[in-house]
């Protein structure tokens, strides 16, 4: 039921561009008219694969932008390595800028995988966000939580499509 992040059905979605040509410029005004919070964003296109450079404030603002860019017709694969989230840091002290202590394991960056809380599911035929929500929550009137995750993702709760990628948190 959930898959992949990455890669998408390239004949569904929101028709954004007519020619190869157009389609980075496109799909990157899409994704900054509903920016999610990514910063210095770059898009490239070619022959259906979006790579996405740049800064995202946090990992779901990553995972919305590559959502947006993915859930396009013509594209089915959104490389996003480039697409670095850039967590703020709580510094207490200089001394806590220092290397770690050799005894103290670094813990591993958030961008390294997607939160562990959310997961992605692909709209089917029939499906509905209440059904969505049913099954992943247990209670279908919390669609609104999948609705608010997606809200870059999702223009209109009533119109999702089969072939769609969104986030469940």
């Amino acid at each position: 039921m959930f898959g992949s992040l990455l890669d998408f059905a390239k004949d569904v979605g929101k028709k954004l561009f007519t020619s190869d040509a157009e389609a980075a410029m496109n799909i990157h005004a899409h994704i900054e008219a509903n920016n999610p919070g990514v910063k210095a964003l770059n898009v490239l296109y070619d022959d259906g694969c979006v790579t996405l450079k740049g800064w995202a404030d946090n990992q779901a603002a990553k995972e919305k932008c590559i959502l947006m860019a993915g859930n396009v017709e013509g594209v089915e694969r959104v490389e996003a390595d480039l697409l670095e989230v850039d967590e703020p840091r709580v510094v207490t002290s200089a001394a806590t800028e220092e290397a770690p202590a050799a005894s103290e394991p670094e813990a591993p960056a958030e961008s390294e995988s997607p939160a562990e809380d959310t997961r992605f599911y692909v709209i089917q035929r029939g499906d509905t966000l209440w059904k969505i929500a049913s099954e992943a929550y247990g209670n279908g009137a919390r669609y609104t939580e999948i609705v608010e995750a997606n809200r870059e993702v999702i223009e209109d709760p009533d119109k999702i499509y089969p072939g769609q990628k969104i986030r469940i948190p």
